[in-house]
């Protein structure tokens, strides 16, 4: 079944220091760890796709009734500091592995090196419906 991992760029459990912030070789280690799950995910054959998302200013919000042109607005521009920041979609043999595969993610390092316990969703992709009856 496949699940996507949703990231959000927020605060994390174990750490608040933005990650600008950080000292580079410490933003070098955490990239180096998403590179490094990604890379392990592909080999077992759970990975599907993985992609970092560029901050929500650089969006477009689309809306059409089919028959004018679209409507096309900056943003969004949501009233939180929380938003999308990435995600992997994986498929897994089980809910648990999609789990732990969202809980190793989630103890990516960050200043110091420690984890920073990102909070990651874990959210099942729906299948589409059978199209003959």
């Amino acid at each position: 079944m496949k699940y996507m991992l949703i990231k959000t760029h927020s605060t994390a459990a174990f750490c608040d220091t933005p990650i600008h912030e950080w000292q580079p070789e410490e933003i070098q280690a955490h990239i180096g760890f998403q590179r490094a799950l990604g890379e392990q995910l592909a080999k077992s054959g759970e990975l599907v796709d993985a992609q970092g998302l560029a901050d929500p200013g650089q969006a477009r919000t689309v809306s059409s009734d089919g028959r004018s042109a679209p409507v096309i607005t900056d943003g969004p521009f949501p009233e939180t500091k929380e938003f999308l920041a990435g995600y992997w979609i994986i498929d897994v043999d089980s809910p648990e592995r999609a789990v732990e595969i969202a809980a190793q993610a989630s103890a990516a390092p960050g200043p110091g090196g420690k984890p920073i316990g990102e909070y990651i969703e874990v959210r099942p992709v729906m299948s589409a419906p059978p199209t003959e009856l």
